[in-house]
């Protein structure tokens, strides 16, 4: 009972809890009820996936956790990607409409797009997806509830392969929660994935710095992640498999694809590299992997027959200047180093001698 403001037990006598105590829980109990939830902006590029946008759309829209912002981005797809979408939204999620903001676009390509959709954002963190793929239900709910209990910038997770005859799951490292630049150097060296869709990041990451988008879209994603990954003051490990990526049969690309592929990849990141060369280490995600692009773009262009040499004038001397040892300052053992040094140093010998 309650008697003058305190409450009295009499199991064996009397407990007094003063009325400042219940006083001071109130207010906690007031204060955790007054915090904002924590809000995911969910960016998804729409172009010609009518096959798979009823599946990716049903599992977004699915998720456990309420509080997110859905942004689809119409890259100018000439399928009924949209109509499907569009039908989705208007029935069996129309309790979900005022949360959907669908961004039109000439089709302009993935970078673009998700450059599109980046503006849209009001969320607290970012996540891009691909509308081909699909997410566990309780995705968002997990991810949400590893921010709260790390704080961390960027949040990464396992994902699963999905081939057309088998599925196969793909586990990331746990770095230490300081250690997004070791992150940066493994992308590079085949031990980190590169990929935007396991990685949910803080939106003031973008906010607060000037990030750009790749020209091609082959390892665009690698492209926005050094960038983003770099500007990461903390990173945390979600092991768990949330993600579920279509994956082409790279065994049946063409030489000619894998060419294309090839170009893109070293034009981009030389590309990086041209928007901060000239930027002090600290302000530059690219400082720790110049050796990397140059000596992987050089191994890119005798292979596949690029033009690398000739279109990018400093590449052969960038090359002859590459130090090995910066192995042992950084931690880079690329798989292709010693390969790829040596290639090029004797096409660098070609050039020289002619």
């Amino acid at each position: 009972m309650i008697i003058a403001g305190k409450l009295v037990s009499s199991s064996d006598g009397a407990m007094i809890i003063d009325r400042k105590i219940i006083s001071l829980k109130e207010c906690i109990l007031n204060v955790d009820a007054m915090k904002q939830p924590i809000t995911i902006s969910l960016i998804a590029p729409v172009y010609r996936v009518e096959k798979y946008i009823g599946k990716f759309a049903d599992s977004v829209f699915s998720q456990s956790y309420p509080h997110i912002q859905f942004i689809f981005v119409n890259d100018g797809t000439d399928d009924s990607s949209m109509e499907i979408l569009n039908s989705m939204i208007e029935n069996e999620y129309s309790h979900l409409k005022e949360r959907v903001i669908i961004v039109n676009q000439p089709h302009s390509g993935l970078p673009v797009a998700r450059e599109s959709g980046v503006r849209y954002a009001t969320g607290d963190y970012i996540w891009h997806v691909d509308s081909d793929d699909w997410v566990e239900k309780d995705a968002v709910e997990r991810i949400v509830s590893k921010i709260e209990e790390t704080g961390s910038d960027l949040i990464y997770f396992n994902f699963i392969q999905e081939y057309t005859d088998r599925s196969k799951v793909k586990r990331e490292r746990n770095y230490e929660v300081n250690a997004a630049s070791a992150y940066v150097r493994n992308i590079f060296n085949h031990k980190s994935y590169a990929c935007v869709w396991n990685k949910c990041v803080r939106r003031s990451v973008y906010d607060s710095h000037k990030i750009y988008y790749a020209r091609y879209s082959y390892s665009e994603d690698a492209y926005l992640m050094t960038q983003v990954v770099s500007y990461s003051k903390s990173i945390a490990y979600l092991d768990a498999e949330l993600y579920h990526y279509r994956k082409d049969n790279q065994s049946s690309l063409s030489h000619q694809k894998r060419r294309i592929r090839r170009l893109e990849y070293s034009l981009n990141f030389l590309d990086l590299y041209e928007k901060f060369r000239y930027e002090a280490p600290g302000d530059n995600p690219v400082s720790l992997i110049a050796d990397m692009i140059m000596l992987r773009s050089g191994w890119h262009s005798m292979v596949y027959n690029l033009g690398l040499f000739a279109r990018v004038p400093y590449l052969a001397e960038m090359i002859t200047d590459a130090e090995l040892s910066l192995d042992a300052k950084t931690g880079i053992i690329p798989q292709i180093v010693t390969k790829a040094y040596s290639c090029c140093r004797c096409m660098m010998d070609k050039i020289v001698k002619r």
